[in-house]
């Protein structure tokens, strides 16, 4: 495969500034709605950028955003773009047990559908939270009705990872039709190196992202799959008080200029949503089955 002719897959987790893990311990889920939404603001402008670029993404999103901003799903939906499934509150996957996971993606799900207008067949797990230890999780995305699955990166981080993982898209274990699709990552050594975008995309020189899905296309022969936020477009957005200094440069680091490395993104790669990129390996249709074993930590 030609890297000039691959088109990637370019994700945006649409959720608010006050939902992302790092203040958990600041700001409790009972007072989110007493925090300034700058959602809809903030994916208006990505919706903006895409328009001019014509180029169409994937959203994975919230439950609880749709139902609060049920316009901007079907601005999402009638520019083209692909709406999926990012669980409701964004809870992680590690912290519920498997009814309430279950209960979580079915609620969400219907909330989005019913949002759309259309069929929601993708899935990503909050903070890429599925791994050894809940590898359950997998064969109820699989009943629920979607097709796929992102919520796995194989990477070493301390927030989330399973670095053993596949690096191509598979069929997790106990599903027969799911297809999991892992965030990007580039091999050296003995060690994968993230190259998905988020925080990644923003605390680096943009040339270092160019130069690793570059590799990824060229040498892995894959198509990248990047992933982005809202809230890392809108350097205007609330700043919450004590929140630990790692976790400040983590968030707020390069906000400015996101959006400008985002037109650049743009322009040097060909883009296109999920449902179009993995269309090949949908729906069961990959050969790579795993086992349990390929989750294992080393």
């Amino acid at each position: 495969m030609n890297a000039e002719s691959i088109v990637n897959a370019l994700s945006i987790d649409v959720e608010e500034y006050f939902q992302v893990s790092v203040f958990e311990s600041v700001i409790a889920p009972r007072n989110w709605d007493n925090w300034p939404s700058r959602v809809e603001f903030a994916t208006n402008r990505l919706l903006d950028l895409f328009a001019q670029a014509d180029v169409c993404m994937t959203f994975f999103t919230l439950g609880w955003i749709a139902e609060r901003h049920p316009q901007l799903i079907r601005r999402m939906v009638s520019e083209g773009h692909e709406v999926a499934c990012h669980g409701y509150n964004h809870t992680r996957a590690t912290t519920q047990s498997r009814a309430d996971f279950k209960a979580d993606i079915a609620r969400s799900k219907a909330i989005l559908e019913d949002a759309a207008g259309t069929a929601v067949v993708g899935y990503r797990a909050a903070s890429f939270s599925i791994d050894a230890s809940n590898l359950w999780a997998f064969p109820e995305i699989e009943a629920a009705g979607f097709t796929y699955s992102s919520s796995v990166y194989p990477v070493r981080h301390d927030l989330y990872g399973a670095p053993n993982a596949p690096r191509v898209p598979f069929r997790p274990p106990s599903t027969t039709q799911l297809t999991e699709i892992p965030v990007s990552t580039v091999r050296i050594g003995s060690r994968n190196l993230p190259a998905g975008g988020g925080g990644f995309f923003r605390l680096l020189p943009y040339a270092v992202s160019r130069a690793l899905i570059r590799r990824v296309n060229a040498r892995d022969h894959l198509a990248a799959n990047m992933y982005f936020h809202p809230w890392e477009f809108d350097p205007q957005q609330p700043r919450p008080s004590g929140v630990r200094l790692k976790s400040r440069f983590r968030h707020y680091h390069n906000q400015g200029r996101a959006l400008d490395r985002m037109r650049h993104l743009l322009g040097d790669f060909s883009w296109a949503p999920f449902r179009d990129v993995y269309a090949d390996v949908l729906g069961g249709r990959c050969a790579l089955s795993v086992g349990s074993e390929a989750f294992a930590r080393s």
